[in-house]
């Protein structure tokens, strides 16, 4: 499934780049009352991002799994006052962890970091979202 294909994704105004990362840009329908991108805003962003990471990093579960956001922490650092893009990274053991118990089991879990940053490379928020994965009979 294609991340911007999502109603709520679509509503929040999350889209790809030129380079093909997955923005948010500046915009007034996103703003808060101190005029920087909503806290909710750049978790749709970070949250999006690290489900579009998991369909990168195992593209061949894609349409015979189940993905269910489970838990997910995130620290926001700085107000973002420009587009913001994220980054995504699961380490290597960690998906050889998933990949073995989805294998033994037909469930797994799963941890994505996530970092948001500006246009300027400055960190505005990070966080941790854990998903729960099922195979689908």
């Amino acid at each position: 499934m294609n991340v911007l294909e999502i109603p709520f994704v679509q509503k929040v105004g999350l889209t790809h780049n030129e380079k093909g990362k997955l923005i948010l840009p500046m915009d007034k329908s996103n703003e808060n009352h101190i005029k920087t991108i909503h806290a909710s805003a750049q978790f749709t962003l970070a949250e999006t991002l690290s489900g579009e990471a998991l369909q990168k990093t195992f593209p061949h579960l894609v349409g015979h799994v189940v993905p269910i956001l489970r838990e997910s922490e995130i620290k926001f650092k700085k107000p973002a006052t420009s587009e913001i893009y994220g980054l995504a990274h699961i380490d290597h053991v960690t998906k050889e962890k998933f990949e073995e118990q989805l294998a033994k089991k037909g469930r797994a879990s799963i941890s994505v970091d996530v970092e948001i940053k500006d246009t300027n490379e400055i960190l505005t928020c990070s966080g941790r979202f854990e998903w729960f994965i099922q195979k689908i009979n």
